[in-house]
């Protein structure tokens, strides 16, 4: 869930830096833009805004049934690799498997181990009975299900990979127990006391992103220069997990919070820019309105009952966990005084990557990989390939 506007911008732009979801925010206030304003980007070639295939990053894409009490549900998984220790990939909210589309490629290239991504209840393209139930238990259990299905009874070494609210879900995955071969935890840019501070003003934000894009490469070059994705790579193959097409509702004149009134255009001539600006904001209002457009996967605002719930004693649990940790971090000033206190003492191994947005594994993926294997090669988890240069 990405970015924040309102009062006292420039003070809350540090705590808020991490929300509790999975995009990060365009800034409002110095060095930063409001939702819907137009900010010019240096002179260059056209970027290339296309959506890419999951399928040039994953091996397989596979449906999970589960069975439970309502009928079965189907979660989303796609994998790569066939040998080595399991990364079980949980997305942010909001997101999807897909957002780890990239790091996965670099990874695999890196390490000895075998990928899974899931796309978690109510989002991607995982069906349930009961989509509305994003609670941390249900969404545990769900994780705990689809090992289950995948595996057996004798599972391989799996360590769970979390980001954001992903992240929070690693934790009660692990604490609850639903995965007993847990090899090791590692949480991405979640922390309870900055994602706690970030509830009050999440809904702002909310409102303050466009509610619909009249393509999919709209919302893809919507992500990339608003800042909730900084690398266009990432956003290309992943912005397909976040939006959908509309249904004929969505296309009604009453949506006119439209990406097309705040695409970041390229350098041009003042005039010329100013009327092709206006006149391609015209253009867009009538192709929103007659043309199939696209909205959100996830209406991350009806979710907020579990928000508390997510994040809520995470320091606490994460600390808890027996198994070896791993946090990684896009800035120092994240720690609440529990971490700050398990840090001091070793109980976990933290990392921080600087310039990286809150999507830090889609910013960085080479360096979250990196990070990543050195802290699974070091615990002799798995092995470095041969021939890569750590």
């Amino acid at each position: 869930m990405g970015g924040f506007q309102g009062c006292s911008t420039v003070i809350m732009e540090k705590q808020l830096h991490l929300n509790l979801l999975a995009s990060r925010p365009p800034m409002a206030g110095p060095g930063g833009f409001q939702s819907g304003s137009k900010i010019k980007m240096g002179p260059g070639r056209k970027k290339d805004f296309t959506p890419l295939l999951w399928s040039q990053y994953f091996e397989t894409m596979e449906d999970v049934e589960v069975e439970n009490e309502n009928g079965k549900d189907i979660f989303r998984i796609y994998c790569s690799g066939s040998l080595g220790p399991v990364l079980l990939l949980l997305h942010g909210g909001g997101h999807s498997a897909l957002s780890w589309a990239v790091f996965t490629s670099v990874i695999s290239n890196m390490i000895t181990c075998r990928v899974v991504a899931m796309d978690l209840r109510g989002h991607g393209d995982t069906k349930v009975k009961n989509p509305e139930d994003l609670s941390a238990d249900t969404m545990a259990k769900d994780v705990g299900k689809v090992v289950e299905v995948l595996y057996g009874e004798n599972p391989p070494p799996i360590l769970i990979i979390g980001h954001s609210m992903g992240g929070a879900i690693a934790v009660h995955t692990a604490t609850a127990n639903y995965v007993p071969s847990l090899l090791g935890l590692c949480v991405i840019d979640v922390v309870e006391g900055t994602a706690m501070d970030a509830l009050n003003s999440m809904q702002n934000f909310l409102r303050s992103r466009p509610k619909t894009f009249k393509s999919l490469e709209n919302a893809i070059e919507w992500s990339v220069k608003s800042g909730q994705i900084r690398n266009i790579e990432s956003a290309r193959v992943s912005m397909g997990g976040q939006v959908k097409k509309c249904e004929e509702s969505c296309s009604s004149p009453s949506l006119s919070n439209s990406a097309g009134e705040g695409i970041i255009e390229e350098e041009e001539d003042e005039d010329v820019e100013e009327e092709s600006s206006k006149k391609k904001m015209r253009e867009d209002d009538q192709e929103v309105k007659k043309e199939s457009v696209f909205t959100w996967r996830v209406e991350l605002s009806k979710t907020e009952k579990y928000w508390d719930g997510w994040f809520r004693g995470l320091s606490a649990l994460f600390l808890s966990c027996p198994v070896p940790k791993l946090l990684l971090l896009a800035g120092v000033d994240r720690l609440d005084k529990d971490l700050t206190i398990g840090q001091m003492q070793g109980k976990f191994q933290m990392q921080v990557l600087p310039q990286c947005g809150h999507a830090v594994h889609e910013d960085a993926p080479e360096k979250v990989a990196d990070a990543l294997a050195t802290f699974m090669v070091r615990h002799k988890f798995t092995e470095f390939k041969a021939g890569y240069m750590c």
